[in-house]
């Protein structure tokens, strides 16, 4: 008795077709996001252009957000209060979310002009606003974490109009152990997955080009030929 569980082909077949779901995703996954997309070594002329780097700047601030988030989470949401250490972490915390929604603000707006849902990018461009609308929710709440006056202030206010909606008694922002299980947890794993998925997307479809580039620019280039390796190569 054998088995069999690589890819069968047939001479009709232009692509192998597995036995195994998990062949037939990995198939698929490959098919639309090779390597050389995944991790590009090139990248088409307009890249250079500054538009593209607010993407990657969003992109490096969340990172920061949840390193300097998970010290805060462990140490208690009171520590910044009595530890000076803990005051600089929370205000670069509180920094890298604007520097966050002002790198995020700029790239929607520059790709909305560019209309990057050109080229079968409406997905990515629904991931990208999904995101930020997740970010919104995300950062007010972690506006409630403050334990100060202001905080309790605006969450008494909050929990009014989600009473008036008839949301409140699930989702009260008074509950300071509720906001922040929903601040260090839910939100920021619902922010990382849109992410991770808008990225993953802009790799499969390639950077938007501008709307003067020609179509024909493709997402990777061929690198230049190194003369080093060429000479190695005729010895």
């Amino acid at each position: 008795m054998t088995a069999d569980h690589g890819p069968v082909s047939t001479a009709d077949d232009r692509e192998p077709r597995f036995s195994t779901w998990t062949g037939r995703a990995r198939g698929w996954a490959l098919r639309r996001l090779p390597q050389d997309k995944l991790l590009p070594e090139g990248q088409p002329s307009y890249v250079s252009s500054w538009i593209y780097v607010f993407g990657m700047g969003a992109v490096a601030a969340f990172v920061y957000i949840l390193a300097s988030g998970a010290v805060l989470a462990l140490n208690g949401p009171t520590w910044f209060h009595a530890s000076a250490f803990g005051r600089f972490i929370n205000s670069t915390h509180l920094w890298s979310v604007e520097l966050f929604f002002m790198f995020m603000v700029i790239h929607l707006w520059g790709k909305f002009w560019m209309a990057a849902w050109r080229g079968g990018r409406v997905l990515t461009w629904i991931t990208g606003m999904v995101a930020f609308v997740v970010s919104i929710v995300t950062a007010f709440t972690g506006y409630l974490l403050q334990t100060n006056f202001d905080s309790q202030w605006i969450a008494f206010q909050a929990k009014d109009a989600l009473n008036a909606v008839g949301v409140g008694a699930w989702f009260n922002v008074a509950d300071l152990g509720q906001i922040l299980m929903w601040h260090i947890t839910l939100l920021p794993l619902a922010v990382a997955v849109v992410v991770a998925l808008h990225v993953v997307l802009v790799r499969m479809h390639g950077v938007v080009p501008p709307l003067e580039a020609a179509e024909s620019d493709a997402q990777l280039r061929p690198a230049a030929p190194n003369p080093a390796v060429e000479s190695e190569d005729t010895k």
